[in-house]
């Protein structure tokens, strides 16, 4: 399941995306527009700029702005930044040791199936594409 954390982060960036500026949007302007806490926000923004997905700048004409255009934003890159992997089993996770079953394993096909699906669709979407066309 997308926390609230993941989804938030996509409205914002599709927010900032739609701004169409160079300056910096405040945060309290964004926190409106989107109907989310103030509190929350800060808190995913940070993890946006951390990871350079966002620039933020405190004071007088401060805020936060993309770094790179809409479509080179993917929803994929997003997701996992701000909700960990995507994989649906845990023998799939990025990192995870290989499980013992795997040779006899008769699921793993399907879930490596399903993980793949969900790979090539998130990471398939843009930023763009969520500010031009209904999916």
């Amino acid at each position: 399941m997308i926390s609230t954390r993941g989804r938030y982060a996509l409205r914002v960036l599709v927010d900032l995306a739609e701004q169409g500026t160079d300056d910096f949007v405040p945060l309290n302007e964004i926190a409106e527009r989107q109907g989310i806490s103030v509190k929350y926000l800060e808190i995913i923004l940070k993890t946006l700029v951390q990871n350079g997905l966002l620039k933020g700048h405190r004071g007088k004409g401060g805020g936060y702005k993309l770094t790179r255009k809409p479509e080179d934003y993917t929803v994929g890159e997003i997701l996992e930044l701000t909700e960990g992997t995507l994989s649906t089993v845990a023998c799939l996770a990025p990192g995870a040791e290989e499980c013992p079953r795997k040779e006899q394993c008769r699921t793993l096909p399907m879930w490596k199936r399903f993980d793949d699906m969900v790979h090539d669709f998130f990471f398939g979407m843009t930023i763009r594409d969520l500010m031009e066309k209904p999916i």
